[in-house]
């Protein structure tokens, strides 16, 4: 039985304060397949753990209806 667990990364333009953390981490961990999300609030990086579920396209998107950029990696 594999357990493999995935972690992409993306950096974040327009998220500056704790709240803006708040929602986008909210979003982003309500989204099938996600395990955990953490953002740097001074680097922008965010981390998102998954098992391998975790679709791309779909984090962009929510993260831009959020009204914030991402670009992957």
């Amino acid at each position: 039985m594999s357990n493999s667990t995935d972690i992409s990364t993306y950096t974040l333009s327009g998220v500056t304060c704790g709240g803006c953390v708040g929602k986008v981490e909210a979003a982003i961990g309500k989204l099938s397949g996600i395990d955990g999300v953490q953002i740097e609030l001074a680097t922008g990086r965010m981390s998102v753990i998954g098992a391998g579920g975790a679709d791309g396209a779909l984090i962009q998107t929510t993260i831009e209806k959020l009204g914030y950029r991402v670009a992957e990696g």
